[in-house]
């Protein structure tokens, strides 16, 4: 650990120096992730500070999702999560490039299948109507991060049959097949992680992840894609940004 003696003629606490310090080892890659960091006595001791001082940083550093503790064994480093802004409509791809981080996808399935009637509802098909299935499996820099289980109208469905659908499905379906999208309605859960999902994400069953419902329109408002995805919840965050309006 490199030796840093906190200023206690500083404006800033002696906490947040510390939480500074150990921030920038780990963001320097001096720890990596799931690394364990020193005891508290060990940080008391390199730090000159109290326990409670020690505490108190390694608390915001577990606020900010650099580090999480586990009971009788100390604190570990986080795995770094990547981030999707969800104010802009775009594919995974096009979200993690943008961050430099390198994607690929595994495709799993795809098929006809007959619709669920949630599948049925959300994109306004008849009952027993046909839709086109397209399960994979989406990796940021080789670690499996979400699994994504994709309904499309057969008439989409026939025109992507036999296409490349290991990047994103977002600029394949505007570029060539020529839909503009418009919109996605978002719905977000935590739930417990199954065991066939857990095996292709490399977790274990029962671990949580986000379950997002997303549903996007073309830009007549028509619904063309109903998703079901299942992110790892240690690797991947959503950011939103909510602005308040006033009421009409």
């Amino acid at each position: 650990m490199t030796i840093y003696s906190p200023n206690p003629q500083s404006p800033q606490p002696l906490y947040v120096q510390i939480r500074q310090a150990l921030k920038q080892q780990i963001l320097e890659g001096h720890y990596k992730p799931y690394e364990r960091l020193p005891s508290e006595n060990d940080l008391m001791q390199a730090f000159g500070v109290s326990r409670i001082t020690v505490r108190q940083a390694l608390r915001d550093l577990n606020n900010e999702g650099l580090v999480f503790s586990a009971q009788g064994k100390g604190t570990f480093v986080s795995r770094a999560r990547a981030v999707q802004d969800v104010h802009h409509l775009e594919g995974f791809g096009e979200a993690m490039a943008r961050q430099g981080y390198a994607t690929s996808t595994r495709l799993v399935s795809q098929e006809q299948v007959v619709a669920s009637a949630d599948v049925q509802q959300a994109l306004q098909l008849p009952r027993g109507a046909q839709v086109f299935e397209v399960k994979r499996v989406r990796y940021l820099d080789r670690e499996p991060v979400s699994v994504d289980l994709s309904y499309f109208p057969s008439d989409i469905g026939a025109r992507l049959a036999g296409r490349d659908l290991t990047g994103d499905i977002f600029p394949l379906l505007e570029n060539q097949l020529g839909i503009p999208l418009g919109h996605a309605d978002l719905l977000l859960e935590a739930r417990a992680c199954d065991a066939q999902y857990a095996k292709l994400l490399n977790i274990e069953a029962g671990d949580p992840v986000l379950h997002i419902r997303r549903l996007t329109h073309d830009r007549a408002g028509k619904p063309i894609d109903f998703e079901y995805l299942s992110i790892r919840s240690d690797a991947y965050q959503y950011r939103f940004r909510i602005d308040r309006t006033e009421e009409l």
